[in-house]
């Protein structure tokens, strides 16, 4: 169903199931997950978070300047996308991490044709330190790269079943949304994906895939066509009667 995929990777999801840290037992999980797809031929790109480590607005708010505390939590994501690779290469996949900051002794520079040739080489490539600019969240880092890798469909990846209309880790009358368009997405409010990552989706047309990370396959059911959990996009197709 789609060739080349950007997987967005949250930093919570790091975490797995402990407080805080790198959980190494789900980046043995997530490995075998992928590995699965990239046998299939599939081209892989995955962007990381680094909440599980550090967050700029977080450490904002206890004093720290704004911009170095994004800077911060920029090279949170590198720490991450250094540990995915790891993992990655022990099951026998061939990687590269890029990074949107200057870190030469442990990462690539971000150059979109590279990173092309990466993935038509077959190898996958980890996005790290976002879009290397203070203000913007690693979801709009996802979205970027997906349009400047050309990838089909951009992958949000949470530990719940989708996009709800309310938190349903803390509401019972949480309903789920199987389909909205990026407009209703944007006027309703919804937060499980930055405004401005959508907003950059929307201008491009790129579809948009918020599913659970935790239930196994679901990466490979995606890429194969199969409707898991909600997506965002534009609105389906919808046949009018001629006018009598």
């Amino acid at each position: 169903m789609y060739r080349r995929i950007l997987l967005k990777l949250s930093g919570e999801a790091f975490r797995g199931q402990q407080p805080y840290g790198i959980d190494y037992q789900f980046l043995d999980y997530i490995a075998n997950e992928i590995r699965t797809v990239h046998e299939l031929g599939v081209q892989i790109a995955i962007v990381v978070g680094g909440g599980n480590l550090l967050r700029g607005s977080e450490a904002a708010l206890k004093g720290v300047d704004r911009a170095m505390a994004d800077y911060m939590g920029m090279l949170a994501t590198l720490i991450n996308a250094l540990a995915l690779q790891s993992v990655l290469e022990h099951h026998g996949i061939v990687t590269r991490c890029q990074s949107a900051l200057e870190l030469k002794e442990v990462a690539e520079p971000f150059i979109p044709r590279r990173a092309i040739r990466h993935l038509e080489k077959g190898r996958i490539v980890i996005f790290a330190t976002g879009t290397g600019n203070p203000f913007f969240s690693t979801d709009t880092a996802a979205a970027l790269r997906a349009l400047e890798i050309k990838a089909e469909i951009l992958l949000k990846a949470t530990k719940v079943e989708g996009i709800y209309t309310e938190d349903p880790l803390r509401s019972t009358h949480a309903q789920k949304i199987e389909h909205v368009t990026y407009q209703e997405f944007l006027q309703q409010g919804l937060r499980v994906m930055d405004s401005t990552a959508v907003s950059l989706c929307m201008e491009h047309n790129l579809p948009i895939v918020v599913f659970n990370i935790w239930q196994p396959g679901n990466i490979l059911r995606i890429v194969q066509g199969e409707h898991i959990g909600s997506t965002i996009g534009p609105r389906p197709n919808v046949t009018h009667r001629p006018p009598s």
